[in-house]
């Protein structure tokens, strides 16, 4: 089948596209003819090998986080799904890979397709879904009357993470560039801050969460307006041990872990805040779940620009500029 491989890890590096061997179906897979694969910082940084210590990957490598597409096939001891489904899902790590034809995925990770979206718009859903869902509702335990900030509010998970907020019943404010104020308005935001004018670290206090995705910079000056008992975390590092713990990381790793996050949770403890690193899973419940709240329009999603499969890698240029507002999707099929 078709698709864009990475050999080895390299910065900045163009993809190949090529041939690869067709999926092995396993007793829970089901095999997903791929429509539209979005994609996330993650690919670039994998790319990378920032992740090379806690993702190991085999080379050639398809890359690829988020999938929509028709179930063809399905395992023996599969359950939920049939041929003929449309799903979408984020495929556990390990098993990445939409940045292809079709690709095997285990059924705890699926979910139906959102019968009110478009394979692309389904596409741009579940990791920046499942992060926002993660963060706010399973580790911050966001509660109605609460206050939180997110942080770079018009990007993928943002623009997703601003809706689940207010969702919940959270006062929510954030963070964006003066061109996006509008749109990170029109989703929901009760404060919105223009870093290109304002501090926020100046601007806002006595909040109960900080959703951290930028630089180690903008996280420590977090730390100034949340109050005590409130919970920062960050997605973009530095990761803890209770993460390394998490994902089978041996005795060292764990220990280089505690150190690059031992600068922040010193500082966060002293002003009685709890620092935490969540780096998202495959959840397909979690899934379901979203999909429930997209087919009542509680959310919707945000699309900046949709490629064709064979511009894969000027869709990759495009991501790393850092201008895209929501998501950029590949349209495969």
């Amino acid at each position: 089948m078709k698709a864009f491989i990475l050999d080895r890890y390299k910065k900045k590096s163009a993809l190949r596209l090529g041939d690869m061997p067709a999926p092995e179906v396993r007793d829970h897979d089901v095999l997903v003819k791929i429509h539209a694969a979005a994609l996330n910082l993650l690919d670039a940084k994998v790319r990378d090998g920032e992740f090379k210590l806690i993702l190991p990957n085999r080379f050639p490598l398809v890359l690829g986080h988020d999938v929509a597409g028709v179930v063809v096939q399905v395992g023996s001891k599969v359950r939920r799904f049939k041929p003929g489904d449309e799903v979408y899902a984020r495929p556990r790590d390990g098993r990445v890979g939409t940045l292809a034809a079709q690709i095997a995925i285990d059924e705890t990770d699926v979910a139906l397709k959102p019968r009110n979206l478009s394979m692309v718009e389904a596409a741009s859903i579940p990791l920046v879904g499942l992060t926002a869902w993660q963060v706010l509702v399973e580790r911050a335990s966001l509660k109605k009357g609460q206050k939180v900030l997110i942080h770079a509010g018009s990007g993928g998970v943002g623009t997703f993470a601003i809706q689940l907020a207010k969702q919940l019943g959270a006062t929510v404010a954030t963070t964006t560039s003066t061109s996006n104020v509008d749109l990170v308005k029109n989703l929901g935001a009760d404060v919105v801050i223009d870093y290109k004018k304002d501090d926020f670290s100046k601007l806002l206090s006595g909040y109960d969460v900080v959703l951290n995705s930028l630089d180690q910079a903008t996280l420590e000056k977090s730390i100034g307006v949340l109050k005590p008992g409130s919970k920062l975390i960050s997605i973009s590092g530095p990761p803890d041990v209770a993460f390394a713990k998490s994902v089978g990381l041996n005795w060292f790793l764990q220990q280089v872990m505690r150190l690059l996050s031992l600068g922040i949770r010193r500082k966060a403890k002293r002003r009685g805040i709890d620092y935490s690193f969540v780096f998202m899973h495959a959840h397909g419940e979690q899934l379901s779940k979203i999909t429930a709240l997209i087919e009542s329009g509680v959310i919707r999603p945000v699309v900046d620009r949709v490629f064709p499969f064979l511009e894969t890698n000027e869709a990759m240029a495009y991501l790393e500029t850092g201008r895209a507002k929501g998501k950029i999707v590949i349209e495969v099929e």
